[in-house]
């Protein structure tokens, strides 16, 4: 089993690669201190394996439209610590007001919580998400607005590393979210769905 930052290395590599345009997006990594600022404006420690990715790169460059490259997770750009806050806020509200007003069922856990922490975004505003709770800790998630659940993709940022490094090495799908890579103009990762 390889660590986090292993598996994100070599995913890395091949961006650098065969995916040029991404790999020129990605950000340095983030300082202890920005590490620690969000942590102190969650309320809680973050998952090791999110701390991992978070100091190898925070973030990348923001997309402004579907042909610009960054967006190699899945169609999902990596947020940096400031993003990622501001999406952790807006999912906290959206699971405190839906408990205010009565309907808990319909939202928290489902489509807000205030223990998901959004790491990746696409240019809709779905996120993928590390869980927090108890008995989720680790888990990958998917909010798409339009949907009225999470999707559950990865048991961990490890695992999920693990098949986007296969997929894209061997050219083969993804077993939890059937995409498969393609690269674009030779230059961006695409996962077009099978």
């Amino acid at each position: 089993m390889h660590t986090m930052q292993e598996l994100w290395r070599r995913f890395e590599e091949w961006l650098r690669q065969n995916a040029p345009g991404d790999y020129s997006t990605l950000r340095a990594g983030a300082s202890d201190i920005d590490i620690s600022r969000l942590e102190s404006g969650v309320g809680f420690p973050l998952h090791g394996e999110l701390k991992s990715l978070l100091s190898e790169h925070n973030g990348v460059t923001p997309r402004r439209s579907s042909m610009e490259p960054g967006a190699f997770l899945l169609g999902y750009s990596l947020l940096d610590t400031g993003r990622i806050l501001e999406w952790h806020q807006n999912l906290s509200v959206m699971a405190h007001e839906a408990l205010e007003e009565g309907y808990e069922e319909e939202v928290v856990g489902r489509t807000a919580h205030a223990q998901w922490v959004p790491f990746a975004q696409a240019l809709t505003g779905d996120l993928l998400f590390v869980d927090h709770r108890t008995g989720h800790y680790g888990e990958v998630g998917e909010i798409s607005f339009g949907d009225p659940e999470f999707l559950p993709l990865w048991p961990s940022m490890t695992l999920m590393l693990t098949d986007l490094c296969n997929a894209v090495e061997e050219s083969q799908p993804l077993p939890t979210a059937r995409r498969r890579p393609s690269v674009h103009e030779g230059r961006m990762l695409e996962w077009v769905t099978d």
